[in-house]
């Protein structure tokens, strides 16, 4: 079997968080995708192809009133992280300047030249790569 029967194409990502609707804001405008539910306790935002091809996605936040933000780098008895996201991007520079604007935070540890990792503004890491886009067919 080539993986599960009647799979549509939708995928979607929740993180747990202090505020929803602030890291629904947060990352809408960091790569300008559209917020498709806004409840105080869930927030969703809709992760869109820039060509317009692809997978459509959603990227939901869900209130955790007892949540802690992971540790990055890992430490032994420490929160763990659940989950990153990686984004390619075609200036580093220019887009790690835009996400410490809009309340992320450059992570102290940078274990590659070409990856920046982030943290949101609920300590979520992120990574910002560099995507030769060029290079596909």
């Amino acid at each position: 079997m080539a993986g599960i029967r009647g799979v549509t194409g939708w995928i979607g990502v929740n993180l747990a968080c202090t505020d929803p609707l602030a890291l629904a804001r947060f990352y809408a405008d960091l790569f300008g995708w559209e917020i498709t539910s806004a409840e105080p306790e869930c927030a969703t935002v809709l992760i869109r192809d820039p060509s317009g091809n692809g997978t459509h996605s959603n990227l939901a936040f869900e209130l955790d009133r007892h949540y802690r933000p992971p540790v990055w780098p890992s430490e032994p008895d420490s929160q763990q992280q659940m989950v990153h996201l990686d984004i390619g991007v075609t200036d580093l520079a220019a887009s790690v300047e835009d996400a410490v604007g809009l309340g992320a935070q450059l992570a102290d540890f940078q274990p590659q030249d070409d990856v920046r990792v982030m943290l949101d503004p609920d300590g979520h890491p992120f990574c910002l790569y560099l995507d030769e886009v060029d290079e596909r067919d």
